[in-house]
């Protein structure tokens, strides 16, 4: 988890994708390395998720590829079957948690309450998803919960946009923001690669700037 929480440090923003096509998941992992950004959180919403998941992390190595939206230890085993590098859900599922831990790979469950971060904590994590962010308290609940938790990272997602992103990486208890800008689905749809491409160029001079 210490790996884990150091990569999503250095990457700084790691965009949050739906894949509706498969064989779309090559050449975005492409175009999210050329653009030098070196992270993707494939969501499992979709049937295609598990197989682009795999397409990605074996055919463009170089990405820090999680699985996010996991919700049963079924498809957590399904995402580290296909090449997840950590497992991430929008809520604390203790049977995912648990099996991750049980199989020695990452998870980073999502929270909302200090309730859910403090039974994490139990569990042994020392990195959470803030989640919804904005709509939870975004970055004024971040700076609250870091005087109690002050050994927790965060990675806030939900509401996270060019916008706001800055005032959440400035935080010392944030590890990595998640954002769903950097890949919209409509680009995927019409394979406008290179509108990818220039958000995520975007989102690394944007970690950058504030790290």
């Amino acid at each position: 988890m210490v790996n884990c929480i150091e990569t999503l440090k250095q990457i700084g923003i790691v965009p949050v994708i739906q894949i509706e096509r498969a064989e779309d998941a090559k050449p975005l992992g492409e175009t999210l390395k050329k653009a030098g950004l070196f992270a993707a959180e494939i969501t499992f919403r979709t049937e295609a998720a598990a197989e682009a998941l795999r397409i990605m992390a074996s055919e463009v190595p170089e990405l820090f590829v999680c699985a996010g939206t996991i919700l049963t230890p079924e498809d957590a085993e399904r995402a580290v079957a296909g090449g997840a590098k950590a497992i991430i859900s929008p809520g604390t599922n203790p049977a995912v948690v648990r099996w991750c831990i049980e199989h020695d790979v990452p998870v980073i469950p999502g929270c909302a309450t200090p309730s859910e971060v403090e039974w994490c904590m139990r569990e042994g994590l020392n990195m959470v998803k803030l989640f919804p962010a904005e709509v939870v308290g975004g970055v004024s609940m971040l700076r609250a919960l870091a005087g109690p938790y002050a050994s927790m990272q965060f990675m806030p997602t939900g509401g996270i946009s060019p916008d706001n992103v800055g005032a959440y990486l400035s935080l010392s208890n944030v590890a990595a923001c998640g954002g769903s800008w950097i890949v919209p689905k409509a680009f995927l749809q019409e394979g406008q690669f290179d509108k990818v491409e220039a958000l995520a160029r975007e989102a690394v001079c944007l970690a950058k700037r504030y790290r």
